[in-house]
This record gives structure tokens, C-alpha cells and sequence, in this order.
């Protein structure tokens, strides 16, 4: 059975952070996690005017941020057994990953924000780069997709977004362990990239093949892992699919991969942000 031992939460307190607490609760207590509140202090923060040394000004500003760390833990999470609260000195992103890498944590629990230029367009810089630097399972949601908690909670039914290659037999297996752990029913979709409309070769020829061929090996990999699991397969550009079907599905819960064992991250991650920011409800990347 799935179990994550460690779930990191980084707070900066938005609307977007604070849609997130019924799930970080949820997903704490249900698997009776150790649960980390990490808030990041920029460490170059200045407040002109303000008497006294700039080292006096940040002590100050730690303690302030200390006991509002505090106050949200025991405001928020009061139900959960174990619950600890960091703050830390930096940028966020590297905050987030030097705690990743060094505490063990084995689920990391954040909102998106589509804020900035190219890098940033579809999801925030600090998620898009936590994404892309760690190897453990983030948990993402965008705030107009979480609606009211009660929306997805508790988790009734997971739709599992996977391609074919050498991660896909781990993401169905991870699929499967977080639908028994949820006791809830399980989709999988495979979606047949389709060519842009100014490709010369006519494509119509090939889907039905290219879907057939695709769901035997789905089925193989279902089989061979003992997977009871509705499989879909259809054909189209990724994120739109995944996100028609979630609707379709009534989904509460995406899981995809992010191409940690390809040679072909950029695709990969494009994808992936696409498929975030268009879902109807929270995304589980692993």
C-alpha cells in the first residue's frame, strides 16, 4: 500500500496556498504523515526607514515569522498528530529542494500561480522549478480547479494519464497503490498524439493502429501488475484529452509522470504543464 511517511507543505500564505490546507489535511491524516510547514524568508528583505542594524531588523522579522508559522500550524492542522514548522533563509525554490533532498520528505504539497514570462507562463517559477529539480511525487492544484474543498474530497475517483515508455509500468503501479489506499475506482488513459493539421501524410490511416496497438500493450502492462482498472485510449493533443476525460470521469485526481528516465525532459515537462494548469482537479506528478 502506498505511504507517504513525510508530506512538506511550503506556505507563502496566498489564497492560493490556504485553497490547498483541506487537502494537505486530508492527505495527512489519512496516511498518518509526519507533516512539515516550510516557510521561506528571503534573506535580502530590507525595510527603509526602520531604526536600528539590518541584522536587528531581520531577527525581528524571523520572530514575527516564527510565531505566524505557529499560529497557522495550530489554526490549521490542529487534528494532525505530527506537525513541524521550519522557517528557513533563501530563495524558495532552492529552500524547497535542500529540504527535499536532506529530510527524507516523500510528498510535497504546493499551489500553482501563472505568474512571469515563458518559464513561468503556465505555472509559477518556484513550482515549475520544485518539478523540475526533485525525484519525489509533488502534488500540485490550480486554485480555480479546487473550487470547494468538498469538491474532491474525499478522493471517489483517479484518472492516471501515462504514455509508453520505461516509466509507465512505475506510474500504473503508484496509480493503483494511491486508489487502494483512497478505496476508490481507477482510470487509466493513454493518448494518441495527434500531427499538426499541416502534417503531409494523412494521419486518419495510422490512429486506429496506433490506438489498437497501444491498448494491447496497455493491457499487457495492466495485466502483468495485476491492475483492475478501466483503460482508455484515445487520440488528440494530451492536455485537452486529459482534461475532457477527468470531467468525464468526475475525477478528484490526475496522475502523470514527469520523465524522469527519458532523454526528452522538455516535451515531457511541456506536457505536464499543460496538463496541470487545463485539469479540473488536483494533479499528482510522479
Amino acid at each position: 500500500m502506498l505511504q507517504f511517511n513525510k508530506i512538506l507543505f511550503p506556505l507563502d500564505y496566498s489564497e492560493d496556498c490556504r485553497a490547498l490546507v483541506p487537502y494537505v489535511n486530508e492527505a495527512a491524516l489519512r496516511f498518518s504523515s509526519k507533516l512539515i510547514l516550510l516557510h521561506a524568508l528571503d534573506g535580502g528583505l530590507h525595510f527603509p526607514g526602520e531604526s536600528g542594524p539590518l541584522t536587528e531588523s531581520m531577527e525581528n522579522l524571523r520572530n514575527l515569522e516564527e510565531n505566524r508559522l505557529r499560529d497557522f500550524a495550530t489554526g490549521h492542522f490542529a487534528g494532525v498528530a505530527n506537525v513541524e514548522t521550519l522557517l528557513e533563509t533563501g530563495d524558495p525554490a532552492t529552500v524547497i529542494r535542500g529540504m527535499i533532498q536532506h529530510a527524507g520528505i516523500d510528498l510535497v504539497m504546493m499551489p500553482t500561480k501563472g505568474l512571469g514570462t515563458f518559464r513561468r507562463l503556465l505555472l509559477g517559477s518556484v513550482t515549475s522549478k520544485v518539478l523540475h529539480d526533485v525525484h519525489c511525487p509533488v502534488w500540485t492544484g490550480v486554485h480555480s480547479a479546487l473550487g470547494t474543498s468538498a469538491d474532491h474530497l474525499p478522493c471517489r475517483s483517479i484518472l492516471c494519464a501515462v504514455g509508453l515508455d520505461q516509466e509507465t509500468p512505475g506510474i500504473l503501479k503508484t496509480a493503483a497503490a494511491m486508489a487502494q489506499s483512497c478505496e476508490t475506482r481507477l482510470s487509466i488513459l493513454h493518448v494518441v498524439e495527434t500531427p499538426p493539421m499541416s502534417f503531409e501524410i494523412d494521419f486518419a490511416q495510422f490512429r486506429k493502429e496506433l490506438m489498437d496497438n497501444a491498448d494491447l500493450e496497455l493491457r499487457g502492462m495492466l495485466r502483468t501488475a495485476a491492475i483492475d482498472a478501466e483503460l482508455i485510449v484515445l487520440a488528440g493533443a494530451p492536455a485537452p484529452e486529459v482534461s475532457r476525460e477527468a470531467l468525464k470521469q468526475q475525477a478528484d485526481l490526475i496522475i502523470v509522470g514527469r520523465g524522469h528516465d527519458q532523454g526528452r525532459i522538455d516535451r515531457m515537462f511541456s506536457q505536464l504543464y499543460e496538463i496541470v494548469r487545463e485539469a479540473p482537479c488536483p494533479v499528482l506528478s510522479v
